[in-house]
């Protein structure tokens, strides 16, 4: 075998070994951020049985999620990652702020319009996640997993069951007070969650957890007279439930999804961000006893279609 013939073996055995690694990277960011989704679609079930206002709510969640993490980052010796500098602290505390203002738009948005309303206009946040990709970051989506997206986005407002009820979007609906106050919350709280997805991917040297912690620590501390003013819930199994809110569904889940957002390109958090409302549309089905029908089946198989056709994208 001659010089050549040797350098293009070695070339070859350097770019099988490049595209295993990254490969092995790309699933390694898949599974936390899966299962971190997976686990928010289950917090209808918290939230029922925990019976509080959605802004109590979410201060306790905020609260037991700050608890939990501060064992967490105690444990693992890593306090000193939570010292904010000129380079990271601006990004921490935008992150911390626009997800706390996230979630109370969310709220907002239901109260004043409807459940699938909202889920259906807040899922417009994985587009916003890939303009953001794409101008911000100057990452390359690509066509194939625009598309993905798209049909995901279809395929949620078919699981809904929205379009089962167009009275949802009837005249009398659309003119009820505070019912485009809430769709204009909900387009604004998506814009703010996807903003927190990208902010994520510029910090993603920071260890997992860490983020979290910070908004965790901010919502504490920016929704705490609510609860004050408004009373605590009842002691017993409302804290219970409570308290899984804070440890399992913000601590858990966004430390598990955080990990997963360093390790992969927007293009695919874009399309993975469907799996959490899929999680929670079968919850309902499972546990709420809201029946599915034909309509509401067939959307699921689409999403689900689309994240594996975006899956085997071979790039973007």
């Amino acid at each position: 075998m001659n010089t050549d013939q040797h350098l293009q073996a070695g070339a070859a055995s350097l770019l099988g070994r490049d595209k295993a690694r990254l490969a092995s990277t790309r699933a390694a960011g898949a599974f936390p951020f899966l299962i971190g989704s997976a686990l928010l679609g289950t917090i209808g079930i918290f939230v029922h049985h925990a019976g509080a206002d959605p802004l109590t709510t979410t201060w306790f969640r905020c609260a037991f999620g700050l608890l939990g993490l501060t064992l967490w980052v105690l444990l693992r010796r890593q306090t000193g990652y939570l010292r904010l500098t000129r380079t990271t602290g601006p990004w921490v505390l935008s992150a911390g702020m626009l997800m706390v203002l996230s979630w109370v738009l969310f709220f907002t948005a239901i109260e004043r319009t409807s459940v699938g309303v909202a889920i259906v206009l807040f899922q417009i946040q994985p587009m916003w996640v890939v303009v953001l990709g794409t101008f911000w970051l100057k990452e390359s989506i690509g066509r194939r997993r625009v598309a993905s997206v798209s049909v995901a986005m279809l395929g949620l407002a078919l699981a809904t069951g929205i379009l089962e009820h167009t009275s949802l979007f009837g005249p009398r609906e659309m003119l009820r007070p505070g019912y485009w106050l809430g769709v204009t919350a909900c387009l604004i709280g998506a814009f703010c969650m996807a903003c927190v997805t990208i902010i994520a991917r510029r910090l993603r040297e920071l260890p997992a957890g860490i983020l979290t912690w910070w908004q965790c620590a901010l919502g504490t501390l920016m929704l705490w007279v609510w609860p004050m003013k408004q009373g605590w819930p009842e002691w017993g199994m409302s804290w219970v439930w409570l308290a899984g809110l804070g440890l399992v569904h913000t601590g858990l889940a966004y430390t598990l999804m955080y990990v997963g957002m360093a390790r992969l390109n927007t293009g695919r958090l874009a399309v993975f961000q469907f799996a959490y409302p899929a999680v929670a549309i079968v919850i309902d089905w499972l546990f709420f006893e809201q029946h599915l029908g034909g309509v509401q089946l067939f959307g699921i198989a689409v999403m689900a279609v689309a994240i594996w056709f975006a899956e085997r994208a071979p790039r973007g």
